[in-house]
């Protein structure tokens, strides 16, 4: 079976950090992918340890190749490729568990060419989240051009392990790495692959973490001459595009904004703004539980994983609409059929303390996402009882809504991964005798 994704991992020397990066492409929750492991001449492990994971994994394929530089490794493996999309990983970092669900999602949903997702860069153990296009959505090439202008030498654009491609766009225009650049050569291959595209789709999720640490181009041994060349023909290259996205009165306009790009590459070939280490500590960005937790045994460990798995896959709901998991959770409670629920039950059912409850509320009455619900005349009827019956769901929550449901139906997924479909409704046959059960009792 042809996957729908390719991901494609270049490696030199780098078994300290390998496992968990090929660890966090096998935990993706979206399978039908495919992983091209391509060892670029390695000298320690790194080529082994390829080998163990190909072996323990059909999905995986290994390609040990002479040491070529990873631009050409890149190449290699877009020719090698089997999948309708392209995601690339560089093999000291990590992705997020929903990263190519959240990709495979915005590109087939939005019907887009190209999707650009925000990241984290990790500093020691401290992380923060690093974006550029504050709005999420779909956006015709003018306008995703017109975004890049305000930061152009930023890594959110120039990277390619924060975007996700289609291979057949890169195969009609045989677009390639240039082996003989070493810098700026991922953005150079943007730039190449914007020209021939229609839409862009900005997604406000961080879905990958760098931690790579890249020299400038003084500290990898580039000389002064050489430095200047590089940039000179990356600024040729970054002006043409501009020539080629706008017609003749429209570039002259903005011309001074295009030349910014010589202002923002001044220094010695740092093009990564710096970032203050950030907003979490790393392992506290996203909903995560300890070891001990996953490897807990009895009801209470199982009820609290499942919470924590449904906790985690909202994650991305929660991200892009600014919201909290328990925002998220109470609008999805208010959308479902309920009666007769008391405050005080409202959060035990969600699991929030009822000041959490109460904070919830406001914040999704501020934002429009629920109303109140006029009950005057049977206040006195329900003395206080029915308190979320109270709120209504807006129109202004669909979108949430149906990313919650999406989420919802991903988890199932999860749950029943290996499971034929015999068994999945003999599994809910007994699910819902045994919950029968139970509400007979507490009667």
């Amino acid at each position: 079976m042809t996957p729908l994704v390719s991901i494609i991992v270049p490696i030199y020397n780098a078994e300290k950090n390998l496992e968990r990066c090929v660890e966090s492409i096998l935990n993706q929750t979206y399978r039908e992918f495919e992983l091209l492991l391509l060892d670029d001449g390695s000298t320690d492990s790194s080529g082994a340890i390829c080998d163990a994971y190909g072996a323990k994994d059909e999905r995986i394929r290994v390609i040990h190749k002479e040491n070529t530089g990873v631009s050409n490794t890149r190449n290699q493996g877009i020719a090698l490729a089997k999948g309708e999309y392209l995601q690339f990983l560089d093999s000291d970092d990590w992705i997020t568990s929903d990263a190519t669900a959240l990709f495979v999602r915005a590109a087939t949903e939005s019907q887009c060419d190209m999707v650009i997702a925000d990241f984290y860069r990790v500093i020691g153990e401290r992380v923060a989240q690093k974006g550029a296009i504050e709005e999420e959505g779909r956006m015709d090439r003018r306008t995703y051009a017109e975004n890049m202008m305000q930061n152009p030498a930023d890594f959110y654009y120039g990277v390619l392990w924060n975007k996700f491609y289609k291979r057949s766009i890169i195969e009609q225009y045989q677009l390639k790495m240039d082996s003989e650049v070493s810098w700026c050569e991922d953005f150079m291959f943007n730039l190449e692959y914007i020209r021939h595209i229609e839409n862009v789709y900005a997604m406000n999720v961080p879905v990958y973490y760098y931690v790579k640490t890249k020299g400038s181009l003084v500290s990898q041994g580039a000389s002064m001459k050489n430095t200047i060349r590089m940039k000179r023909s990356v600024f040729t290259y970054y002006n043409n595009f501009y020539k080629d996205v706008f017609d003749e009165v429209d570039y002259e306009k903005r011309r001074l904004q295009v030349y910014r790009f010589l202002f923002d590459i001044a220094g010695d070939g740092e093009v990564l703004p710096f970032i203050v280490p950030g907003n979490y500590k790393l392992g506290q960005e996203r909903t995560n539980v300890s070891e001990g937790v996953q490897e807990g045994e009895g009801v209470f460990f199982e009820l609290y994983r499942e919470r924590k798995l449904q906790e985690k896959m909202l994650d991305a709901v929660v991200l892009r609409h600014e919201l909290t998991v328990n925002e998220v959770k109470l609008l999805y409670y208010l959308s479902q059929p309920h009666e007769n629920c008391t405050f005080k039950e409202m959060a035990n059912i969600l699991n929030i303390t009822r000041g959490g409850l109460s904070l919830a509320i406001q914040k999704l009455l501020t934002k429009e996402l629920i109303e109140a619900k006029e009950k005057a005349k049977d206040k006195e009827k329900t003395k206080g009882r029915a308190s979320s019956e109270k709120y209504v769901v807006t129109a202004a929550a669909g979108e949430i809504l149906s990313e919650v449901l999406f989420v919802l139906g991903d988890f199932d997924q999860i749950q029943y991964e290996g499971f034929s479909q015999e068994e999945i409704q003999l599994y809910e046959k007994l699910k819902e005798k045994r919950d029968q059960n139970i509400r007979k009792a507490l009667r």
